[in-house]
């Protein structure tokens, strides 16, 4: 990052992950947790994050399953290098390649080596009032679609390969769109409850490449109880525990 650009050092997944970024505009939360904690990798896979910020999602993942290869795409140069230096800080420098780029370059989207995963916290709004730091308005406002993602992740995904998106649960129809579109099928929908019987405001969605079948919503997650987190969502978000199903 520049001069001008103070950071923070912050600690996810109970200490198992350090992560520098940006003190303010993007930051990483809970959504970078939870979308990590429901790709299911297994070791020695290779793995793609598109719009990688920081590096929150891949350094996750890596953290709860050991061995990956990840290759993370970021538009931002300084976010870009950024990521490159906390996947060194925490022991991932060989294992981890980020390459800037845009989700709506589709030569470099066939470019990409064959990947097993593909993972993303696009953008979500397309419209409204954005944020006036640079850094936040490009995370939360849409300058690529839905549907551009969904192509670009898609791309690189062999027969099966996953394909996973966190966003507000308002965006869940255009999501489902983009992924038929992009030839993912089989979609499983995982919400996630603030609170036990309060509406769902994020949801993972998760479809396989040439997947067959029809959708399925499950269970969920509820996040909150009394003052705290949940147990079930301690275990993920502290103890690095996989999101069910």
């Amino acid at each position: 990052m520049s001069e001008a650009e103070p950071l923070t050092e912050d600690h996810l997944l109970g200490g198992r992950v350090r992560l520098r970024q940006p003190r303010r505009g993007l930051r990483a939360g809970l959504d970078a947790v939870l979308l990590a904690a429901g790709v299911p990798a297994l070791p020695g896979q290779r793995v793609l994050e598109a719009g990688c910020g920081s590096g929150a999602g891949f350094l996750c993942l890596a953290a709860r399953v050991p061995g990956l290869s990840i290759l993370a795409v970021e538009r931002e140069p300084d976010l870009a290098a950024l990521a490159r230096a906390n996947a060194a800080a925490n022991g991932l420098a060989e294992r981890v390649e980020v390459i800037e780029g845009d989700v709506r370059d589709l030569a470099l989207a066939r470019r990409l080596p064959p990947c097993d995963h593909a993972f993303a916290n696009p953008p979500f709004w397309p419209g409204g009032t954005a944020p006036p730091e640079a850094l936040r308005r490009a995370a939360t406002h849409e300058e690529a679609s839905l549907a551009d993602w969904a192509r670009f992740l898609a791309a690189p995904l062999g027969r099966r390969g996953s394909l996973s998106l966190i966003l507000p649960a308002a965006r869940l129809d255009a999501a489902m769109a983009a992924l038929a579109a992009a030839g993912c099928g089989g979609t499983r929908l995982l919400p996630f409850w603030p609170r036990a019987g309060v509406p769902a405001k994020r949801v993972l969605l998760q479809a396989r490449r040439q997947g067959r079948g029809p959708a399925r919503v499950e269970p969920g997650l509820v996040l909150h109880e009394g003052t705290g987190f949940s147990p079930a969502a301690e275990a993920v978000l502290r103890d690095a525990i996989p999101l069910p199903g």
